[in-house]
């Protein structure tokens, strides 16, 4: 018994490495839970967390199954890659509107939300829009398992261990924005926040006009 907790043991180990490699690449959702975190404090944003750690692991479930030869398919990027643009500018344009009382779209500004439903809603439609995330774990995350060889259970054990950074990561992401809350004046945040709108805006741009192929 001892011998087989190793062994999974380290395979949650492994996934737990290969993971951070998605966190390194700073992206919107990690913008975004900061920005919540520096408006609504740790626990609110701590639910957008676990959003995209859902998200995530729904993507390995994917991945799992064998989705990613589906998801490669030219036609599902380019869909793929509208779709994450659009939002990433929705929200980053809603964003920077509602600084100044202008409402793009009813519920979107940084104003209506009010509690943790709206943070876990809105963190899971940016980690959905997101193609480097769905290629990430449907397309490296099946080859790696390929590479592997593993078991069923390993497989399971290595995308539990997969998702562990997204919540490691982010949470001390938001912890750190918390503290933003507590120090930065009410002029200092409404200029972040439009700072945070313009990148969000400037990721769904830099999306829609990168040329070559998601891989």
């Amino acid at each position: 018994m001892d011998i087989i907790n190793l062994k999974d043991a380290k395979m949650l180990f492994k996934g737990f490495k290969f993971g951070m490699l998605l966190q390194f690449a700073i992206g919107p959702v990690c913008i975004f839970l900061f920005q919540m975190a520096s408006l609504k404090g740790f626990y609110i944003a701590e639910t957008g967390v676990f959003g995209a750690a859902l998200i995530d692991g729904l993507f390995i479930i994917l991945a799992i199954l064998g989705i990613a030869s589906i998801i490669d398919k030219k036609n599902i990027k380019i869909g793929l890659k509208i779709f994450g643009a659009a939002i990433l500018f929705i929200f980053g344009l809603s964003t920077v509107l509602s600084q100044f009382n202008i409402s793009f779209l009813p519920g979107l500004g940084t104003q209506n939300i009010s509690n943790s439903n709206n943070v876990f809603i809105r963190t899971v439609i940016l980690t959905i829009s997101s193609p480097l995330t769905i290629i990430f774990w449907t397309g490296v995350f099946s080859t790696k398992v390929a590479e592997e060889n593993m078991r069923r259970k390993d497989i399971y054990l290595f995308g539990f261990g997969a998702v562990l950074p997204t919540i490691l990561f982010l949470t001390i992401i938001i912890f750190i924005g918390s503290f933003a809350k507590e120090f930065l004046s009410a002029e200092v945040i409404k200029i972040f926040n439009i700072i945070v709108g313009c990148l969000l805006i400037y990721f769904g741009i830099k999306m829609i006009l990168k040329k070559e192929t998601l891989t």
